[in-house]
This record gives structure tokens, sequence and C-alpha cells, in this order.
């Protein structure tokens, strides 16, 4: 039996139950069908047959969900932060032991190729991991004296949040969300996307098995405009952490208002990989190429745009395109393949349809940019060359393995570039001279920059974006901010005059 057979037979394995079960909501530490009955079901991206039926939540089901983890809360909440440590670091130990199967799970719900799936898990661990070690500390803060008082800080938790995450990669970015917001004493709500809801379900199992209790964490799947929109406008839940498109989370903004809910999206990229001519141009397109056809490109902080000095535009552009032409485009389960399958049908549409956009527009198709077989949503890994910045493949975000390449003369022009779109998440920089380093640095608008690196997290690092990228930072103490309420009691240190009225 070859390799990609003998995952294949594993894969049916791990998604029997699926099959024969559904993938069932989660509330209070119970697996519960959805209170009206209903269910939709989840395709995979690589051949377009259901995997499962999934459970379709509604008003109902998210007003139990914020019930459960709202009594909870009540314990949760008070719980010493070195017994939350204990916790979340059995589960990432969990997350370890059950990588397998979250990874060959993930792969056949979003297409996405097990070279990075098999990470993707064990990244998830490394998150639970990371908080958990700070959730001893979560409620520090700071001592501020004058001489007649002493004010001390603290930070408490905010209560029940909602959780909102996308389908891209979403068992890691799931993790990236609810780690911190278990370590800081929160209950949780977990709303994830309706195209890849699997290993959520496989996520509040593990945690719960590994001793966090039940309704701490809580699934309802579902759709934004039933299930998403009642977790963000419920008054019971105290803010919503989201990922997912900009347009969203502007929706999202809107719809918790009223209940002046806090927020904190990560929201969409077109980031941009500035090479100048003195950069090392081979390290560069490397990881150009790596940032964009990595992933299936459906990641936030991918390089779509790439922006080359003029006098190596055409060097760099040709070595692109000599990459692109040899990727593997296959099975996700494959340990051969880059580009797996991308999600669904409809973004399989979407992506292509840039094709035909650039070419109305005046670039051209480098390599690429065609529809692979007739089973399944594989797209060619894509450059467009010739490209300006006012084109749509340079303004809009494609979230496929599509790289638009625009030329420019100097800094001041890779400036006005870069930051000439309406996103701000991300940017890379290439270039050996460390004034021109600084100097660029300085003038990006994004809210994360990698200088002569793709994208390597550090995390206690801040993570987000500006602009229309977002709003907030995950990462360290960042994410216990926004999970937390800071409170100040003022001391006497002294006696001190308090003014008298009416006397």
């Amino acid at each position: 039996m070859s390799v990609l057979a003998d995952n294949i037979a594993r894969a049916e394995d791990y998604l029997a139950r699926f099959r024969e079960m559904g993938v069932m909501n989660h509330i209070a530490g119970a697996s519960v069908a959805a209170h009206s009955g209903e269910w939709f079901e989840t395709l995979s991206p690589v051949d377009l047959k259901p995997l499962a039926k999934v459970a379709k939540g509604g008003k109902a089901d998210i007003d139990r969900a914020v019930a459960a983890a709202t009594e909870a809360f009540r314990t949760w909440g008070k719980t010493p932060g070195e017994e939350r440590r204990r916790i979340l670091l059995r589960v990432a130990d969990a997350i370890e032991a059950r990588a397998e199967e979250i990874a060959f799970t993930e792969c056949m719900d979003t297409g996405q190729a097990l070279r990075f799936m098999s990470k993707a898990a064990l990244r998830g661990a490394e998150n639970f991991r990371f908080f958990a070690q700070q959730a001893a500390g979560a409620e520090d803060g700071k001592a501020l004296r004058t001489e007649t008082q002493m004010n001390v800080t603290s930070r408490r938790p905010i209560g029940p949040v909602g959780v909102i995450t996308p389908w891209n990669t979403p068992f890691m970015l799931s993790t990236w969300k609810i780690a911190p917001a278990l370590a800081a004493g929160c209950t949780v709500v977990h709303k994830p996307a309706e195209f890849s809801p699997m290993t959520a379900k496989l996520l509040v199992e593990i945690a719960e098995e590994a001793g966090l209790p039940k309704g701490v964490l809580n699934l309802v799947n579902g759709f934004g405009e039933d299930a998403g929109r009642a977790l963000t406008e419920h008054p019971g839940i105290k803010a919503i952490a989201f990922v997912g498109e900009s347009r969203t989370g502007a929706m999202i903004m809107a719809q918790g208002a009223a209940t002046l809910k806090r927020v904190h999206f990560e929201l969409g990229g077109k980031n941009p990989v500035i090479v100048f001519d003195d950069a090392d141009l081979e390290r560069a397109v490397d990881a150009a190429t790596f940032m964009i056809y990595s992933l299936n490109g459906e990641r936030c902080t991918s390089s779509s745009r790439l922006l080359v000095q003029d006098t190596v535009y055409d060097q760099v552009t040709a070595r692109v395109a000599e990459v692109a032409g040899r990727i593997k485009v296959g099975h996700p389960l494959d340990p051969a393949t880059v580009v797996g399958p991308l999600i669904h049908p409809e973004h399989e549409a979407k992506v292509l349809s840039y094709v035909a956009k650039a070419r109305a527009e005046g670039a051209t198709v480098a390599v690429g940019g065609a529809k692979i077989g007739e089973a399944g949503c594989y797209v060619q890994p894509t450059l467009f060359t010739n490209a300006t910045n006012d084109m749509a493949i340079a303004q809009e975000e494609i979230f496929g393995p599509v790289l638009t390449a625009i030329p420019f003369r100097d800094e001041e022009e890779a400036l006005s570039l870069a930051n000439g779109v309406q996103y701000g998440l991300a940017a890379y920089l290439w270039t050996s001279d460390l004034g021109r380093a600084m100097h660029m640095t300085d003038g990006l608008a994004a809210g994360m920059i990698w200088v002569n690196s793709e994208n390597v997290r550090h995390l206690p690092a801040p993570f987000g974006g500006v602009k229309s990228s977002g709003i907030g930072r995950d990462g360290g103490d960042w994410s216990f901010d926004f999970y937390s309420e800071t409170v100040n009691v003022s001391f006497p240190r002294q006696m001190h005059k308090i003014p008298k009225l009416g006397g």
C-alpha cells in the first residue's frame, strides 16, 4: 500500500464516528444536536463528497451555551491561576497525543496539505502550553505610588466570551483565541466556520478529557446569520474574538454595539513583500513563494503582493515563476503535496475569477491561472506580472495561491505601493541596507513587519493589524488585556486633607 493510500485509510478511521453520528454541538459537557433538529453538510474539497452532517445551531443553542458558560464562570473565574495552568498544560499534552487525528481530520475538511497541518496541530498544543504558563500571573498588575496614595492594579477575567474562528487552519487559530481566554479565567462559547467544523469538536473533547471543567468551553455550530449573530448580540457575552473577513468584522461590530461588547478582530490582508536589488534574492524568493503558496495561500499573513525594484524585477519574477511551476498540487494527505484543494467550490470560483480580472486589466498570467481536473477544488499556483497597484488583483484579498508582482523605482514608490491598500496586517522587507530598513519599517502601515524573513512567530510578541486588517493585538500580555478588566484600588499612605463642604 502506498503512503497516500495508507493515510487515506487512517483518515477514514478517524472520520468514521463523524460520518455515523454527525458533528454535534457541545454544551455543558455534553454532545447535543441542534435545538431545531436541523443539520447541514460539510464537504471535503478533495472530491466534494459529504464528510459528515453538522448540527445547525441557532439562537436557542447559543442561549443554552451562554447559560452553561455563565454558570461555569462562577467557578472557573475564581479558580487559582496555578490550577488553571496545570489543567491547560494537560490539554496541551493531550493535543500532542492526538496530533495525527487532528491533522488528518483537518486535511480532509479543509484541503490543506499534511506537511503543514501536522505542524498546525502541534502549534495548537504550543499555544495552550504558552498561555498556560502565563495563567498564574494573569491577575498581576502594578503598584503606582504617590506621596499620599498607593494604587494597586489587578486584572480580572471579563466573563463569558464568544470566539468565532475561520475555515483556514481552524484548529490552530481556535487555540490561538481560546487558550488565552481560558488562561485568563474566562469561559468560552465557540462558533467555528461552517466550511470546516470538525476539529472544533475534537478540541472541546480533548480539553474536557484532560480535565477542563464542563461548561468552560462550549461549541455551537452554524452559520453567521443565525448562530453567529445570536452570539454577537447576546447580552451575556462580554467580548467577541473574531478571525475572518474585514466586512464580517464590521457586521459583528455593529451587531455587538447595543450591548457595548468588547471586540478583537484579526481580519484580512493584502500584504506586501518588498524586495530591493541589494537583497539576498534567492532567500527573498524562497520566503515570498513560501508565504503565498504554502497553506494554499489561504492565510491572512500571506505575502500576496510582490513589490520588486525594477532593476531586478525580471530576474526575481522569472525565479518565482520557476518555483511556482514546480510546486506539487495534489491530495492533501500525500506527503509530497504542497498545494491541496481550496476549501470550497464557492471559494475556488472566487479565486479563479481573478484570473479573468487580471487579463481584463492588462496583467500577464506568467504561470498557473487554471483549475486542475474536474473533481475537487484544485487550482494551479499562479503568478501575475506586469501589474499595477490600481488593479483588483493588487487591491483585493484573493486568499488563494495567487501572487501579484509589481515593480518599483525607489524607497518612496515602494512605500506608496505598499501602503496603497485598505489593509495593514503584515509586511515583509528584503534589503541589506540597515538605514533603508529603518526608514522603510518606520513608514510601513502594517501591524507586523518582518525584515529579511518570512513570518516567524514569537508567541510573546503582539500579533494584529491596522486599518481594515483588525482591532487589537494577540500574543503575550496583549491577549490577557483583552480577556480581562483592569481594576485599580487606592490605599492611603498617610493622612491627607479632605475638602469640607457646607461648613
